[in-house]
């Protein structure tokens, strides 16, 4: 998070409670502080509430971080130096990055070709002659191909054109295995070559079986070699990308944002803009009168600080002789409450989520994740060994039989995994819950009677420690503040809701 403005997370908030009159939408409660000073230091301010959020109990989350300057401000231009480094420095290793994805790639292409060539190899040795009469007819092709016609007008697939005058040499090559098999070509039953085609074949059957030896162990060592290279490329990709995440997300969370438009922001001033949101979340605890009942789902008390900074920051020299930033402005600061279920709150992530105005990438993740996730099959078939090749095939037989999708060809299994299907997610028979995901608030199943009294314990909980962060905070910093709590909240939402014995009965058994 932390890409969002306080705006969008309001937004967000209506967009889960679409509702005008749906209460969960307004704050609980809401208490504001504001005033001026020309050495106002921001972070004493952030760090206090912090802790203070994070010392009564509460789990704090950053939601919003954002900031701009004028472009006449120092600010500005010592942050853009920061952010012009960083992406620098980024794009160098992004480009050894590139090479090395590109280099994986035709490495593997490479290895493609090996295994098809290697094929060949294995099938000339086959002891079924069908086979091994389809390698060798290969394995001659390629010799053909590759290796004979480089003597140019010597070549059998030169001599064999009509111009040369030997029309059977290609054939006969083909046909041939040995000088015997060139012997009974050219006999005088049913001979088809004369002494001279058979002349040029002799040596050529020669030279051919002698590089289909040599030829099948350089092409086994060389695969082997490049294995080892697009494992070290692999390696070497997970490498950079650990190296690139840093400067690329450092980089854009130096991007200034959260502030187009602003009329406060002059080119000319020196201004700087800031804004800090901290949430803070609690769970509800069922109260005691309801003994060991357990909540399907999780009530939270939440609180929201929400920070705002408008004045100048100027560069300053120490004692020491070190620089540091001093500012002085407006510092406005808001504590609402609220109080949602785990599953409402879920939604409200989400939503936060989309309204992120952020659209660059998201560097939180591995950045290789998505070229090596492209090349999975390759990499795991050429570079896992038969053993884990082994493993994983079991661990895929293991999965199958735990979700049932076996070959089984048992009609009583059929028929009763048919009856399964047909219950499923209707009624709970053996022993399943349908399991519905939760989009929309409509979703959301209503609070039973018991959890009407969670929700209301929270909001309590909540009104009371945004109160509680307002009324320290002011008195600490030596604020006026009230002897008695600030009665800044909606009544009716702290109020009990009335349930009878009845009631109680059908929370236990929704349970």
């Amino acid at each position: 998070m932390g890409d969002i403005t306080m705006e969008a997370f309001m937004r967000a908030v209506e967009k889960v409670f679409p509702d005008e009159n749906d209460i969960r939408r307004k704050p609980i409660s809401t208490f504001t502080i504001a005033f001026d000073s020309n050495q106002a230091q921001l972070e004493p301010i952030y760090f206090w509430l912090l802790d203070f959020i994070t010392d009564g109990g509460w789990k704090p989350k950053k939601i919003t971080d954002n900031f701009m300057s004028s472009p006449g401000s120092g600010h500005f231009a010592d942050m853009g130096q920061r952010a012009s480094r960083l992406q620098e420095e980024g794009m160098k290793i992004l480009g050894g990055l590139n090479q090395t994805i590109k280099s994986s790639l035709n490495l593997v292409y490479d290895l493609k070709e090996f295994e098809i060539r290697l094929s060949h190899y294995e099938d000339a040795k086959s002891e079924d002659p069908k086979t091994a009469n389809e390698g060798i007819l290969a394995l001659k092709q390629i010799w053909l191909d590759n290796v004979d016609i480089k003597k140019g007008r010597g070549a059998i697939h030169q001599m064999a054109t009509t111009e040369m005058g030997f029309t059977t040499l290609r054939e006969a090559f083909m046909m041939a295995k040995d000088q015997e098999g060139l012997e009974k070509l050219n006999s005088e039953k049913g001979g088809v070559i004369n002494d001279q085609v058979m002349r040029i074949l002799i040596p050529r059957l020669s030279e051919f079986n002698k590089w289909r030896e040599y030829s099948y162990d350089e092409l086994t060592k060389r695969m082997s070699i490049e294995k080892h290279y697009l494992k070290s490329q692999v390696e070497t990709i997970k490498l950079y990308s650990g190296w690139l995440r840093p400067y690329l997300k450092s980089a854009e969370q130096l991007r200034q944002k959260g502030f187009d438009g602003n009329a406060a922001l002059v080119n000319a001033f020196s201004t700087s803009m800031f804004e800090l949101t901290l949430l803070g979340k609690r769970d509800a605890k069922v109260p005691g009168e309801f003994g060991d009942y357990k909540l399907k789902r999780k009530y939270h008390s939440i609180i929201i600080v929400d920070m705002n900074y408008r004045g100048h920051v100027s560069q300053q020299v120490g004692q020491g002789g070190d620089t540091f930033f001093a500012r002085g402005g407006k510092i406005a600061m808001t504590f609402d409450s609220y109080s949602l279920n785990e599953e409402e709150y879920n939604l409200v992530e989400k939503a936060m989520e989309s309204e992120e105005v952020s659209d660059v990438l998201n560097f939180d993740g591995d950045m290789a994740i998505g070229s090596l996730e492209a090349l999975k099959d390759d990499l795991d078939h050429f570079l896992k060994t038969d053993e884990e090749k082994a493993e994983d095939k079991k661990k895929e037989e293991s999965e199958k039989k735990k979700t049932g999708k076996s070959d089984d060809i048992n009609p009583f299994t059929v028929m009763f995994s048919g009856v399964r299907d047909l219950f499923k997610g209707k009624l709970s028979l053996f022993g399943e819950k349908s399991v519905v995901e939760i989009k929309e608030v409509k979703d959301i199943k209503p609070d039973n009677h018991i959890e009407k009294i969670v929700r209301v314990a929270a909001s309590k909980d909540a009104a009371d420690g945004a109160y509680l962060v307002y009324d320290v905070y002011k008195k600490t910093h030596g604020m006026a503040s009230s002897e008695t709590d600030f009665e800044n909240f909606e009544e009716s939402r702290l109020e009990d809701p009335e349930v009878n014995l009845k009631d109680v009965i059908k929370g236990f058994r929704r349970n």
